[in-house]
């Protein structure tokens, strides 16, 4: 009984989280079928499980809830602002009551005999039905077409009951209700067009609940596999020739999926962080007297749990503050020229490693007199430096703790208290918050976070003789200065900084930060500096450390109760040698040094000159024993070593595998040089734009200088751009766009993002599925895949956000003719272009397939004509939106 009774409570509680945003959006759309059915499901299940278990308390509210939601379902009761107050102080009350059940194991004694008393009066006062009108009617999709109700069409003189007869119910029963839920004005008509309609749908078939408590033991166990793999490859790289090796290697890769595997269970949609917003944002509607509509894209954007976890409560505080301080009151809306009715988007999307969140409002902004202002009466800044101050810096005043501009403190916020507070727990999960705004315009926060916390990638390096680690996410470049470079580190301001390419890093001793001694060689004028550069928000700064060793996939352990409030560490880790290593927080040793890009910015403007300007800089290489070439730096991507081992040919091309693809290498003999001699490992120069990259092989990356580039000598060779005098030589400098256009010839070729095109692909065939799919993505489409025409269905009803269906005619349970004809039935997804992909050949399938509305009749499998097809619709699209826009 313990176990029914959990997986009770699990299933409420998920349809409940859904139950909100979707009774908000009704009552945006009171006319929308779909959502009412959606919602009386819900509660019909709560109340159905509720008589078997014997939850009479819980039982009665959900049964009155139910009955009006039938009537408003029956079109015999008007879905008005009053009526759904009344269902939400229903579902409050359900929630309480399995809250209690939750945490006692039994149900709450708690009498709701008035509550349920007044929907049961609303629901009897409830009159005939009355027919929707044509435009209202929805279009007929299987489901419905098995659960649709039989209504009595009759005209009837009198009214479906409305706020009117509510209000006499409400005065009746005063203790029931807050002011809140009296009858409200309605809604402003119309929600979006296009807006997601979402429905229940049961996935009992396809998915198992698993307690968080076992997937977080299993994340730990993965963790520790992780740890014992570390290891095993720290003693396999000194013994190549080991009986080990190759099993070493195949755990590795068997670890390695393992993690990733894990990982996945543990992600989760940020939707499942958003579903309190839609009902946060309308009860901020009723206090305030604003009128503010919440937009919300990006919500299947998946995270770690642990993640989705810390950021909810920043999440809310920051649409609260959008709804307070942001958006503004009709009247003044209005006088400015905006829409009485203010706008919060909430946008979430993937980029590199992290997972960015965007609260976007339309409302006030912020004064930057103002901030500055309060920041200058706090001391946060000097009065003198005023006028140099960068936007970003100021307004990232607002998260230090106890500032507000507010000028009076109300209900919702106004302390200044809860900004520093979000700051401060986005970044304990290593993310950063950036805020933007622009007088009259409105304001956007971006926050920037990792998709996951347990096992991520760090640098490895070593200060004052003892080995840290960096998450690699906050890592930008490695600087390495030689003996003679050293010099060129100037102190401005009693802070030390260097000039990198064209703005100046400040830099920091880790061993300062840390209090650790650094042991001086004794030839210390002849040593190297490392620097790490690293990035906190829209700052840059450099690290300077002893050693830097290389990457490693650690696992996160938490920092120990003694070192927690220092924050200077993050957490820690074990290293494949054995050794406890301290994980570095990169924001807390930012903020303790007190360090800010703006003031680096203006040291840059003071300094810079124009020769300055007018110099480039310039990456040095050799190609072979004392022959130096040299390309513009800001062409270089990036500059890498492979081992000589990793290097493979493909036909006469040489190519190496690289972040997930295949790099293609050039060596610079094409530019009348022989080349050198093979070296192990083997330099680099990477050049990426877009999605394409290549790579030039050289003997040697000499140096960086900074020069004014002017050709003396044209050359006539290839891959040569001519002769300059840099750094007191002559030195040629190489045609980039030779080596380019060798290894890709349509490299400067316009490349098209396709991804927004969505393209739904129906087969039964796994093989064949995944066959279409894999053609589809490396042409750039997005893609998602169905194994029948009804789950097609139930991803469309979900989510009709597609603009090509590709599907085989022969399937079970509903054929590609039926689908088809049920697109074109379908409001929705009547402009979604059809493509049949079939084995079917004959001239009568030919003609059925046209009479069902299909576009494009094809014979599997010709990937090139399919993805022709594509490319059509694509630029229809295209051209389309171009002239919308």
């Amino acid at each position: 009984m313990d176990d029914i009774l959990q997986e009770f409570l699990a299933e409420s509680w998920e349809n409940l989280g859904q139950l909100d945003s979707e009774i908000v959006e009704l009552e945006k759309d009171p006319q929308n079928a779909e959502l009412i059915a959606s919602i009386f499901r819900t509660i019909h299940t709560i109340k159905g499980t509720c008589g078997f278990l014997g939850l009479t308390n819980l039982g009665a509210v959900a049964h009155s809830a139910e009955n009006v939601l039938g009537k408003m379902r029956e079109r015999m009761l008007e879905v008005s602002p009053g009526a759904i107050s009344l269902v939400l102080e229903a579902i409050d009350r359900i929630k309480e009551l399995l809250q209690g059940l939750e945490a006692t194991g039994e149900e709450p004694k708690t009498d709701h005999s008035s509550l349920t008393l007044m929907l049961d009066e609303l629901a009897n006062l409830a009159t005939a039905p009355v027919p929707p009108t044509p435009q209202q009617t929805p279009p007929a999709t299987p489901e419905s077409e098995k659960t649709e109700v039989n209504t009595v069409e009759t005209q009837v003189d009198e009214a479906p009951l409305g706020d009117q007869d509510l209000t006499e119910i409400v005065e009746t029963h005063p203790e029931v209700l807050s002011e809140s839920v009296e009858p409200l004005a309605p809604a402003a008509a119309g929600a979006e067009e296009g807006a997601a309609r979402t429905s229940k749908v049961s996935v009992a078939d396809l998915s198992i609940r698993v307690n968080v408590n076992v997937v977080d033991s299993l994340m730990n166990l993965v963790g520790e596999l992780v740890l014992t793999r570390n290891q095993l490859l720290q003693l396999a790289r000194g013994d190549e020739e080991s009986k080990y090796a190759a099993p070493i290697t195949h755990l590795n890769r068997v670890t390695t999926d393992l993690q990733e595997g894990v990982m996945k269970t543990r992600m989760q949609p940020i939707g499942n962080a958003w579903n309190k917003l839609p009902r946060l944002v309308r009860d901020l509607t009723q206090v305030t007297s604003k009128h503010i509509e919440l937009v919300m894209t990006g919500a299947e954007t998946e995270l770690d749990r642990t993640v989705l976890d810390a950021i909810k409560d920043p999440l809310t505080h920051m649409v609260r503050n959008s709804a307070d301080h942001g958006i503004e009151t009709p009247e003044v809306r209005k006088a400015a020229g905006k829409s009485e009715s203010g706008t919060i988007h909430l946008n979430a999307y993937h980029e590199g490693g992290h997972v960015i969140i965007e609260i976007q409002d339309d409302g006030a902004g912020i004064s930057r007199e103002r901030v500055l202002k309060k920041a200058v009466s706090q001391g946060l800044i000097k009065e003198v430096d005023v006028p140099h101050v960068t936007d970003s810096h100021v307004f990232s005043m607002i998260f230090q703790a106890g500032f507000s501009t507010a000028e009076q403190v109300s209900s919702i916020s106004g302390r200044g208290v809860g900004m520093d507070v979000v700051r401060t727990q986005i970044e304990k999960i290593g993310g950063t918050v950036d805020l933007a705004s622009q007088m009259g315009k409105g304001t956007t926060v971006r926050i920037k976070i990792p998709l996951t916390l347990a096992i991520i990638s760090a640098l490895v390096l070593e200060s004052g003789s003892q080995p840290f680690a960096i998450p690699q996410l906050g890592v930008v470049e490695l600087v390495r200065l030689s003996a003679e470079d050293c010099k060129k580190i100037e102190t401005i301001h009693n802070k030390k900084v260097f000039r990198l390419r064209d703005r100046l890093l400040p830099l920091v001793h880790l061993n300062e930060v840390l209090q650790l001694e650094e042991k001086a060689p004794e030839d210390h004028d002849l040593q190297d500096t490392n620097i790490v550069v690293v990035q906190v928000g829209e700052d840059q700064f450099g690290l300077i450390v002893s050693r830097i060793f290389d990457t490693e996939e650690i696992v996160v352990k938490p920092v120990g109760r003694l070192l927690k409030n220092i924050g200077l560490y993050q957490g820690t880790t074990i290293l494949g040698d054995g050794r406890v290593v301290m994980i570095l927080d990169v924001g807390g040793i930012f903020n303790q040094c007190g360090g800010s890009s703006a003031h680096s910015q203006s040291l840059t403007e003071e300094t810079t000159t124009s020769s300055d300007r007018d110099t480039i800089s310039m990456l040095l290489f050799g190609v072979k024993e004392e022959v130096t070439m040299a390309v513009p730096l800001s062409l270089v991507a990036r500059l890498e070593e492979f081992p000589l081992e990793s290097i493979e040919l493909n036909g006469d091309r040489k190519v190496v595998q690289y972040r997930d693809n295949l790099l293609p290498l050039l060596s610079v003999e094409g530019a009348g040089y022989s080349g050198g001699e093979a070296v192990d490992p083997q330099p680099v120069i990477v050049f990426s734009e877009n999605n394409r990259s290549m790579g030039l092989i050289v003997n040697e990356i000499k140096d960086i200088i900074d020069e004014q580039l002017v050709i003396r000598m044209q050359s006539d060779r290839p891959g040569v751009l001519g002769t300059a005098i840099i750094g007191k030589n002559a030195i040629d400098v190489i045609d980039t766009q030779y080596y380019v256009t060798r290894s890709t010839p349509n490299w400067f070729g316009k490349v098209e993002d396709k991804t927004s095109f969505r393209v739904l692909v129906v087969d039964d065939s796994m093989f064949f599925r995944q066959l279409v799919a894999t053609a589809l993505e490396t042409e750039g489409y997005t893609v998602v895949t169905s194994d029948s025409c009804v789950a097609a269905v139930e991803i469309l009803e979900k989510d009709s956000r597609f603009h090509t269906v590709i599907t085989d005619l022969e399937l079970p349970m509903m054929d590609g003719f039926e689908f088809c004809e049920w697109l074109k039935a379908n409001e929705n997804t009547q402009e979604l272009s059809v493509i049949a992909l079939t084995s079917a050949n004959s001239s009568a399938d030919q003609a059925k397939a046209r009479e069902a509305g299909f576009d494009e009749f094809l014979v599997k499998f010709n990937s090139h004509e399919l993805i022709s097809c594509l490319d059509e619709s694509f630029a229809r699209l295209k051209y389309k939106t171009g002239v919308n826009a």
